[in-house]
């Protein structure tokens, strides 16, 4: 085994799905190499210690979901943080901490990723299996490509916008090793296909579901890799491949399906694909932020920061459920989702992907490829019954432009409040404001401010970082 001197953080855990009581383990913030994969029990903290870190509130916890959906024309931020009205502005700068507070918790999840995939191989435990060590890297690797995408979309600028040769984020692969090491960014391409590569790797040794619920939708697994694989496609406009393996996803009826109603909300069931599970007592947020902190009214003991934008209430009919059904008028007036329920103990899961993205996914890239066609009307329309809409049929379009635009909408209007809709308008070229908004200008695709500048913080510790344009 490599002499590593120490793993940063590898066996933070929490309660509930990554319980230290139920491994029997200590929770440390520091353990030598030796202790943190000397055995399978202590090779699987080191993992389960990846997911904790993701729980995150800069990381999977809400915070990039919640800016993703106010820097775009979801969410209206009224709250009283500079730092997010900064980005809400399209003003901030590079000593932003809530930024710099973002970078580092991403990188320090991928570090411990790293650690996981660099050392489970070479554990001495003889009696953890070939099988077990190739599943545990392969959830480390799904879990690394998810950070990674995340911190891309966020830092770079799409390839529809700088293309493959954009100026990416740094392609971090190995553990710590106590020495600090200044990496350059890699191009977007390169990025991205650094996370294709994880994902493809890690396919064949993820499993199809766990013995829990809890673990099936809130680890790594077949289901939860093609999905993944799905949207990177999807983004890339890869459409062929977008469309395959949502399809994979979707065949696993067993598993994955859409529900019936919109009771589903924070139950492990199939309309989750993958979501980071939280408890009372084991959450990315026990302070002010959060899900639903941010989504609820201030009555409801929540922030009542980042209520429906007049933009997205515009865009519902009346009738739509997922209007009608998924949001409630505080007392300020203002309209809020009902998608997080609790502002007090923080314990709704976050949704990371569902089955309705995938099934929005297939019906995108079909669009793509073949124009209107049945196939993305009937999976368009299931979405639409669900919602008490009326089906829509091919002589309601005018063609394949007018059919990728009725999509994206009700894309927008499913996926609300979950960070989808900036890098849906993004990768399609156009303004995350719409005109007439004060910030339609600086939000147009391409506009420096669309991406968030690399921390300064980073800057000064790393001679191999170049700045976003636009920042100081």
């Amino acid at each position: 085994m490599k002499n590593l001197k120490t793993i940063v953080y590898i066996g933070l855990l929490g309660g509930s799905l990554f319980s230290c009581e139920d491994l029997d383990i200590d929770p440390q913030q520091s353990l030598s190499t030796e202790l943190a994969f000397a055995d399978k029990q202590a090779v699987e903290g080191s993992l389960l210690g990846v997911y904790s870190l993701s729980q995150e509130f800069e990381v999977f916890g809400s915070l990039p979901h919640v800016i993703a959906d106010f820097q775009s024309d979801n969410v209206d931020f009224i709250g009283s943080f500079p730092t997010l009205q900064d980005i809400r502005l399209y003003a901030t700068q590079s000593d932003n901490a809530t930024i710099r507070d973002l970078w580092r918790r991403h990188y320090r999840a991928i570090l411990a990723a790293n650690a996981v995939i660099q050392f489970t191989p070479e554990s001495p435990d003889e009696s953890l299996t070939a099988e077990e060590r190739a599943q545990f890297v392969a959830e480390a690797r799904f879990m690394r490509a998810l950070l990674m995408f995340q911190m891309v979309n966020l830092f770079a600028q799409p390839v529809q916008v700088g293309g493959e040769g954009a100026t990416g984020i740094p392609i971090v692969s190995e553990a710590f090793t106590g020495e600090i090491i200044g990496y350059p960014r890699s191009t977007v391409g390169e990025v991205h296909a650094f996370i294709l590569s994880d994902l493809t790797n890690a396919l064949d040794d993820l499993p199809v579901s766990y013995e829990s619920s809890s673990f099936t939708r809130g680890r790594a697994t077949q289901g939860a890799a093609n999905a993944l694989l799905s949207r990177v496609h999807l983004y890339r406009e890869d459409w062929q491949l977008a469309a395959d393996r949502a399809e994979d996803v979707l065949e696993n009826e067993a598993l994955y399906g859409l529900a019936s109603n919109y009771d589903f909300w924070g139950e492990n069931n199939a309309e989750y694909v993958f979501s980071i599970q939280n408890s009372e007592i084991d959450n990315g947020r026990t302070g002010s932020g959060g899900w639903a902190s941010y989504y609820n009214p201030a009555e409801d003991g929540a922030r009542g920061d980042a209520p429906f934008s007049e933009y997205l209430l515009e865009s519902y009919d009346p009738t739509d459920r997922r209007l009608t059904e998924l949001s409630k008028e505080g007392e300020n007036e203002r309209m809020y989702t009902t998608k997080f329920p609790d502002p007090v103990n923080h314990s709704d899961n976050s949704p990371i992907i569902r089955t309705t993205e995938v099934v929005l996914n297939r019906a995108e890239a079909l669009a793509q490829l073949d124009g209107v066609n049945q196939e993305s009307l009937d999976l368009i329309n299931l979405l639409r019954e669900r919602a008490g809409l009326s089906a829509v049929a091919a002589a309601d379009f005018s063609g394949k432009t007018d059919f990728v635009d009725f999509i994206l909408e009700e894309r927008r209007k499913e996926l609300a409040f979950e960070g989808h809709r900036r890098m849906d308008l993004l990768r399609y070229g156009r303004a995350l404001r719409p005109v007439g908004d004060e910030q339609f200008e600086a939000s147009q695709a391409g506009q420096n401010k669309t991406i968030l500048p690399i921390p300064q913080r980073e800057l000064d510790i790393n001679p191999e970082l170049v700045q976003n344009d636009g920042y100081n």
